[in-house]
């Protein structure tokens, strides 16, 4: 497994599941509720298929089909950057958050990524009956389960149905306590 270099300068944290399991689900709600904290957040997620950013019709797609290896697409408010690969290849996740602007960022966090080594929490939905990851991964600092675990857990078991407690718990994690609700 790879991970991120021991100096990395932000805290990142990663959400592992199997297919299904609800990792965009809980990300759609756990960052607002970071973002209402004033962190600046960002978000890179892995994907196991192709997917295309770009469409038919457009010029930058028009271009990246003609054979621009990199295209780069800016405007006053976004900028997005495609890079085809050479050959078919995994992408490492050191590589892909080097590329972030550090500068604009309070903390990373991570989609997938389920074999690289850096802290993650496994997310587990019952109904997939797919078997749990911690127990051969010690990058795994919590389960999110929507059901009572099958085994015992020698980390904490967050409920998955419930954003605002696995955002207490990331912050704790992160060393960011100074950003966490006040009772």
């Amino acid at each position: 497994m790879t991970g991120m270099p021991p100096s990395f300068p932000l805290p990142i944290l990663g959400f592992a599941a199997w297919s299904g399991a609800g990792k965009t689900t809980l990300l759609t709600k756990l960052i607002p509720w970071l973002r209402a904290r004033n962190l600046r957040v960002a978000l890179i997620k892995h994907a196991h298929h192709d997917f295309d950013i770009d469409h038919p019709g457009k010029d930058s797609y028009a271009l990246r089909q003609a054979g621009a290896g990199q295209v780069l697409i800016a405007s006053r408010r976004r900028f997005a950057w495609m890079m085809e690969y050479e050959q078919e290849t995994e992408p490492v996740l050191s590589t892909l958050v080097s590329r972030l602007d550090m500068s604009r960022l309070d903390l990373v966090l991570v989609e997938g990524f389920r074999h690289a080594h850096f802290p993650k929490i496994e997310l587990h939905r019952a109904a997939l009956n797919r078997p749990l990851l911690f127990p051969d991964d010690d990058s795994i600092v919590a389960v999110a389960s929507d059901a009572p675990l099958p085994v015992a857990a020698p980390i904490p078991v967050l409920d998955l149905n419930d954003p605002p407690a696995i955002g207490v718990f990331a912050l704790a994690r992160l060393g960011l306590t100074s950003r966490l609700p006040t009772a």
